[in-house]
């Protein structure tokens, strides 16, 4: 089986991301980066002593737990027919998840237990008075992900990302964006957290399946994070998650370097199925090319013989005129 190639490291143990970092095209390994935090040595030690740690910030309210049994193997994904996935869903209070992942004879249907992408500001107001990362931009978002052993399938998110490993170990396994033909990634439409997911076992991939899946490996990337470790993830790459030890906590951080007013590029791609992907192919590869003109190689030119006043959303978009677009594209939806 081919091998993924080591991940780049940089030695952050002194608690700051050189600049480099977030101009970086390729995913980057940030060793020992939030090591300082109290929260590593406060969740390191123990179920328990995590427990303790985290409760003086929780608000008490309830936290969405997906659990599944032995017979997921640890990894969250579609029952055999994909009309439905190989767990559920509910909610509990963090003691009560707490006291459940402590205990070492859990009943069957909870064997593994997954709190994925909640909020921090929301869930533990003043986590990230202790424990917190200076990043560019002011929309930064913080989630925390805890839970038992757990596998999460090859994914993409489109916000760059920061995630730091506060307990247990974590292994990443990433793909650049080119090689979503070689992952055989399943439904858009209806996905276990939101995102459309690789259908290969990374950990024990069927070749004979997908084949295709060997290449993807050849180009692949790997790292294991260790409690004060973080990884860079730039927007588009496709990563799985291993989480390895009994407890495991992350803390990431996601941030976009486009503004909020544009909306997001997977509203537009499912529209292009709608509207597109099954048109006859000569209109298709036209439409390739009106495409190419007003989206991927646009430039001045344009709209550069419109008069200003006349230009409409051909010109760059600001707030105004995106509040404008987004109320013509609802009308025409509509009718």
């Amino acid at each position: 089986m081919p091998e993924p190639t080591p991940l780049k490291s940089l030695d952050c143990t002194g608690g700051s991301i050189p600049p480099a970092v977030f101009e970086s095209a390729e995913p980057l390994l940030l060793q020992g980066l939030v090591r300082h935090w109290p929260a590593v040595a406060g969740c390191g030690e123990s179920i328990p002593a995590a427990a303790r740690y985290l409760s003086q910030f929780w608000r008490e309210e309830p936290v969405t737990v997906y659990a599944g049994d032995s017979s997921i193997d640890d990894r969250f994904f579609y029952n055999d027919d994909f009309t439905g996935f190989n767990f559920v869903a509910g909610k509990a209070s963090l003691p009560r998840l707490f006291a459940k992942l402590a205990e070492t004879d859990r009943e069957e249907r909870l064997r593994t237990l997954y709190v994925g992408s909640t909020p921090v500001d929301q869930w533990m107001p003043g986590f990230r008075r202790h424990n917190d990362l200076k990043l560019p931009g002011e929309d930064t978002l913080a989630s925390f992900w805890l839970g038992s052993r757990s596998r999460v399938s090859a994914h993409y998110d489109f916000p760059d990302n920061i995630a730091c490993v506060v307990a247990g170990e974590r292994r990443f396994t990433l793909f650049p964006p080119e090689q979503i033909g070689n992952l055989y990634v399943g439904p858009v439409d209806r996905t276990p957290s939101g995102q459309a997911i690789s259908l290969v076992d990374v950990a024990n991939p069927d070749f004979e399946r997908f084949p295709r899946f060997a290449d993807a490996l050849r180009h692949a990337r790997q790292a294991l994070l260790a409690p004060g470790d973080a990884i860079f993830i730039p927007s588009m790459w496709w990563h799985h998650v291993e989480s390895r030890q009994d407890f495991n906590m992350l803390i990431n951080y996601w941030w976009c370097n486009s503004p909020e007013f544009m909306g997001s590029p997977l509203n537009a791609l499912m529209h292009g199925m709608l509207a597109l992907r099954d048109l006859p192919p000569r209109q298709r590869e036209h439409w390739r090319g009106v495409f190419n003109h007003y989206v991927f190689d646009a430039d001045e030119s344009v709209y550069a013989h419109i008069p200003e006043s006349g230009r409409g959303c051909l010109a760059p978009l600001d707030a105004a005129s995106a509040k404008r677009l987004h109320a013509e594209l609802l009308n025409r939806l509509n009718k």
